[in-house]
């Protein structure tokens, strides 16, 4: 069996190499790489049937991508939001801290394909430890998301460098992890990796499947060996056209990911990156979903449905509106859209 490291080493990165599998203008799709890279590795490539489907969207390069008039190079504002290179200060008890530029697949409605994968987001040593220092000097911060690119493409020995150094500063009470790789390189999860991992508690994985096909046997053992090791774990699914923007894809997906013990946590409307347009729904439409999602199935499986606000304004959670009329009495409607009332109380609190 080959070692996730061959398995990477093996990715298709060209549009001729692709051209191997599937039919593709290879032309269009050299330009599309020019400015946004591909990277697909041999196991997602396999869960890819044809040419358009929910898994080639996300992972082949579309023209599409090169004519975006309205979408931003930085949408959430990052670059303005780093006071060192590669750590976002945006909220004030937490930071997101980028520690590598790889990613196991470049995904097409990537937040940071202006520099994922790209000479433009150059992580060093240097560069880490600056993000360090920056967390030891800034008490406030409680909380620390690592993200990318994926942490966990860097090798056990650096994961371990990051984890140990974070958890002797006093301040920090909660590491995070951002990581896809459970989902398009679950090989990369080894025991090795978990046990370096669970030294490191209270710490969380945040990952991100946005199919219930991605949740293949393998997909399942990797959240498997980390739940076993007490690792709570998240989803974070993007909303994207043509993958998963209907009630049913999404509630199977939802109802899977309870099943491998992975809580789903957010559904993301498509940010405004630049190359990404295609990929946006009407807010109207995950709004649908939400209301096809509550009370429909268990509370556990309902994500929170919210937007990234441009220019780093925050996360804002986006929900049905069940909510008729305020007064002495509150009057809503439940999932079933049947008319209740709740009487307030008189104190104005």
């Amino acid at each position: 069996m080959k070692k996730w490291q061959e398995i990477l080493k093996d990715s298709i990165t060209s549009p001729t190499a692709l051209n191997e599998y599937f039919n593709v203008n290879i032309t269009s799709l050299e330009e599309v790489i020019a400015t946004f890279p591909m990277r697909i590795n041999p196991y997602y490539l396999k869960l890819i049937q044809k040419i358009g489907d929910p898994f080639w969207k996300q992972a082949v390069p579309d023209v599409a991508e090169l004519h975006d008039p309205v979408c931003i190079e930085d949408p959430l504002a990052e670059e303005n939001l780093s006071p060192v290179p590669h750590l976002v200060h945006k909220y004030p008890d937490r930071v997101l801290f980028l520690v590598s530029n790889q990613c196991a697949m470049y995904c097409r409605f990537c937040t940071r394909k202006r520099k994922v994968g790209t000479g433009k987001m150059v992580i060093n040593q240097e560069s880490i430890q600056a993000g360090l220092d920056y967390i030891r000097h800034h008490p406030q911060v409680r909380e620390v998301l690592l993200s990318g690119g994926d942490p966990l493409l860097l090798p056990d020995s650096q994961i371990e460098f990051i984890l140990r150094e974070l958890r002797s500063i006093p301040s920090v009470k909660v590491i995070r992890i951002g990581t896809r790789v459970p989902c398009t390189l679950p090989m990369r999860i080894t025991p090795e990796l978990v046990a370096v991992l669970k030294k490191y508690h209270p710490l969380y994985i945040n990952t991100h499947f946005n199919h219930p096909a991605e949740i293949t046997p393998e997909a399942s053992a990797a959240c498997t060996l980390l739940a076993d090791a007490g690792i709570p774990m998240g989803c974070q699914t993007v909303l994207l056209k043509g993958v998963n923007d209907n009630p049913e894809t999404m509630r199977e997906l939802l109802l899977k990911l309870l099943e491998i013990r992975v809580k789903p946590y957010y559904l993301f409307q498509t940010d405004l990156t630049r190359g990404t347009n295609h990929f946006r729904t009407p807010t109207a439409t995950g709004i649908r979903i939400m209301r096809s999602l509550i009370g429909h199935i268990s509370g556990l499986a309902v994500p929170t449905f919210a937007l990234d606000g441009p220019g780093g304004k925050g996360k804002i959670p986006l929900t049905p509106d069940y909510i008729l009329s305020r007064g002495d009495k509150l009057v809503f409607e439940n999932y079933r859209g049947e008319i209740c009332t709740y009487p307030e109380s008189g104190d104005g609190i």
